[in-house]
């Protein structure tokens, strides 16, 4: 009998798709790419999700994020996720921490846990999670740098220490090896960051203090999506 889930079926079989629907992935971030890996996971049949995120849509997420409708503007992006994924697939469970991620963050993760995502911004954070998902024993995949990047065909995936160009990368493999974590597994582009005139100030909305970076809508969807896919791959190869 036909499901949403038939044309998926043909691919990785029936073992496959159950292996999915059991398997719970946590995502922390949900912008740009988290919400693609989001949207990206739900439709291959993961069916239990932690999300993470204290941020609300704003008007500049219109331009790459999945979950940004002028509709959903100013509302959680946990709980417009949640909502989405389950308009997709109403059998999901999903439970939402509308909070930033920081060492001080009381523990979200536990052993139920068979995959986590970090699509955070933070370097801080990021360090943390790595390390929270080492102690933890749960695989993890990192993005990397998706802002002022034109060209998403220049994305890899491969181990933190095998990265060049990214300067976030850079930061995070010093981090990393301070930490005498020996590997983690990351998507990162190979494209030279596009210098970007500085914006006058009050010219965006957040008024922040460093430089916003450039995005288009077409780099971090397809880097997002290139997770999805590595973290279904790895779950069934489990």
């Amino acid at each position: 009998m036909l499901n949403q889930f038939s044309r998926t079926e043909l691919l990785i079989g029936k073992k496959g798709i159950e292996t999915l629907q059991k398997a719970k992935v946590a995502i922390f971030g949900i912008g740009g790419v988290g919400s693609f890996v989001v949207e990206g996971l739900v439709r291959a049949g993961i069916e239990n999700f932690i999300l993470v995120d204290n941020d609300n849509v704003s008007l500049t997420n219109l331009n790459r994020q999945i979950i940004a409708t002028t509709k959903t503007i100013g509302k959680s992006k946990v709980e417009v996720a949640k909502e989405r994924i389950l308009e997709i697939n109403p059998n999901a469970k999903v439970a939402t921490y509308k909070e930033f991620f920081m060492p001080s963050s009381e523990e979200i993760l536990d052993n139920t846990v068979d995959y986590i995502v970090d699509a955070i911004d933070t370097v801080t954070s990021k360090i943390e999670l790595v390390v929270r998902a080492n102690k933890l024993n749960i695989p993890i995949i990192s993005s990397m740098g998706t802002g002022n990047k034109l060209d998403p065909t220049k994305f890899e995936v491969t181990d933190i220490y095998k990265t060049s160009v990214c300067p976030l990368a850079k930061v995070i493999r010093k981090k990393l090896r301070e930490l005498n974590i020996k590997k983690l597994k990351v998507l990162y582009s190979k494209e030279e960051p596009i210098k970007i005139e500085k914006l006058q100030k009050n010219n965006y909305e957040e008024n922040s203090k460093n430089q916003v970076p450039g995005s288009i809508s077409f780099v971090p969807s397809v880097a997002g999506l290139i997770i999805a896919g590595e973290v279904v791959k790895d779950i069934i190869k489990k």
